[in-house]
């Protein structure tokens, strides 16, 4: 993190060198506008607190979701939920992430992505806080809505943040966001269960408990709310002016746009039935609560050294493709364990499960390098995460259907074993070296 601090800091201290005597301020009247003489070590400062941002944002993006897949029966007795009504609930996140998530561009050139992510915080943080204790499964789904709706903005916004702001680190970057996206993930999976235990047994302490940990996330975005650009100050003058079509891309033109979105939506689907139900599996397989947790938090922490060494690896190949291919393999031999012997081979099946998850830093990798210009880039994360997230919603829904409807677990296995083929196929399409812009014009 030190390291891309200081490349930051020194590419800035290169550009302001490289400036003209006007530029840099030696007369005070021609001194470009909102620059003062202390503006390089501002933006080297600024620069550092988006990293911290950054990195706990990401930490902060699904353990609402994890901590209820770890809870999910106790919630379900405790609200009187059906397995539809469960299955219901599991189809939430990428419902929210759908309608909410396309908002994000907009609402960034309004108010500047800083003051949205920070909205974003704030809104889990509240919805956190609220959803253990409504009391029913309206005011839950409600609190867990709100929490979702920051999650979703602060979903699409990372990647433009990381382009602009680091535009020559989107690789190492996009690694460091998605390893503190995987660490909170697991976390939340494996340290729920105990800490409801150690705060009395009560599941709506431990679910509660994660509110706290987002209120520390909205902190360092709160220096930066006046920004209303995602670059530091004066980065428009180092940039030569983006195309004047750029804010019109037609992106739904674009076929590499569609085929990441489509695998953005089956990699989405895939890891949210692996949220919200693996650890049931594992239940229902004999195998005790604190473990099945423990799986799914094995499973997530997968993803905390892959997802930095993914994208780094991917932002070096012409075709990511190949990458795309072994992930999936790794997802079906994961899918034929936890058929043929869920509780025998649980840690197998938790590892290979977490590699194939590792499509989630490769796709968000690919939307950084799919598009040329930072608003190519706001386009595409919005198009296709929201795109995404709307194809991945029946998944979780429908294996709560068959699961209650068949008793068991093979249709829903065989359900999520059908849908890695599509994935791997889109996604290979998705990684040929091409952009969303040169598709566009055509």
């Amino acid at each position: 993190m030190m390291d891309l601090m200081a490349s930051e800091e020194t590419r800035t201290a290169d550009t302001r060198t490289a400036m003209s005597p006007t530029e840099r301020g030696t007369a005070p009247d021609a001194r470009p506008r909102g620059t003062t003489p202390g503006a390089p070590r501002t933006r080297a400062w600024a620069a550092r607190l988006v990293v911290v941002g950054i990195v706990l944002s990401a930490f902060n993006l699904r353990p609402a979701i994890t901590s209820l897949g770890a809870l999910l029966e106790e919630v379900r007795d405790g609200l009187g939920m059906s397995g539809s009504v469960a299955g219901l609930l599991t189809s939430v996140p990428p419902l929210c992430f759908a309608v909410f998530g396309v908002t994000a561009p907009r609402l960034a050139r309004r108010f500047g992505a800083a003051a949205v992510v920070c909205a974003g915080m704030a809104a889990i943080t509240a919805g956190l806080l609220i959803r253990p204790y409504a009391g029913n499964t309206a005011g839950f789904l409600a609190g867990s809505a709100l929490a979702l709706m920051g999650i979703a903005v602060s979903n699409v916004l990372m990647p433009v943040i990381v382009k602009r702001w680091f535009p020559d680190r989107v690789g190492s970057m996009t690694g460091l966001y998605s390893m503190a996206l995987a660490l909170g993930t697991s976390l939340a999976a494996a340290v729920t269960v105990p800490l409801t235990d150690a705060l009395g047994g009560h599941w709506q302490s431990g679910l509660a408990v994660w509110a706290a940990v987002a209120a520390v996330a909205v902190l360092p975005w709160l220096p930066l709310v006046r920004d209303r650009g995602t670059a530091p100050a004066g980065e428009h003058r180092r940039t030569p002016p983006e195309p004047a079509g750029t804010t019109a891309l037609r992106i739904s033109r674009s076929r590499t746009a569609w085929a990441l979105a489509v695998f953005f939506g089956l990699q989405a689907t895939a890891a949210y039935i692996t949220m919200g139900w693996m650890p049931q599996i594992f239940r229902d397989a004999g195998v005790p609560a604190g473990t099945a947790g423990v799986l799914l938090a094995v499973t997530m922490v997968m993803g905390v050294p892959l997802a930095f060494v993914i994208p780094r690896v991917a932002t070096r190949l012409p075709h990511q493709g190949p990458i795309v291919l072994v992930l999936g393999v790794c997802g079906l031999a994961g899918y034929a364990g936890l058929y043929l012997a869920p509780a025998g081979g649980a840690w197998a099946w938790a590892i290979l499960l977490g590699v194939s998850n590792c499509a989630f830093p490769l796709a968000l990798t690919m939307v950084g390098m799919r598009a040329r210009s930072g608003p190519g880039v706001a386009q595409l994360s919005a198009f296709a995460q929201s795109t995404g997230y709307l194809i991945s919603i029946p998944g979780p829904l429908l294996v709560g259907v068959l699961y209650q409807q068949s008793g068991g677990w093979g249709l829903p296995i065989a359900l999520m074993a059908g849908l890695m083929v599509p994935q791997m196929v889109v996604g290979f399409l998705a990684g040929r070296d091409r952009t969303v812009e040169e598709e566009a014009a055509r």
